[in-house]
């Protein structure tokens, strides 16, 4: 369910600022929205799941949060990521 070694340093390598940029908002907004599909499609075979449920409202918050926060900092950069991560806002 969890994002694997290999797709992590994709995603870090398309969406980093610098050489050593691993932490950045954009990184951890992309992250955030591999794990978000991966639990949706995860509910949509199992409809009960109510723990994994919670966990997806976890992390849809954190990323609306960090959305926030980048709009706030810089409103380019925001845009760039809704468009690269066909998020709609």
């Amino acid at each position: 369910m969890s994002l694997d070694k290999v797709g992590k340093k994709k995603l870090i390598e398309k969406f980093k600022i610098h050489s050593t940029d691993t932490g950045s908002s954009q990184i951890q907004i992309a992250i955030l929205t591999e794990r978000i599909n991966s639990l949706s499609d995860h509910l949509k075979l199992h409809k009960k799941d109510h723990n994994s449920r919670r966990g997806l409202l976890k992390l849809v918050g954190r990323r609306r949060r960090l959305l926030e926060y980048l709009k706030k900092s810089s409103g380019r950069k925001y845009e760039e990521v809704l468009d690269s991560l066909s998020l709609r806002k």
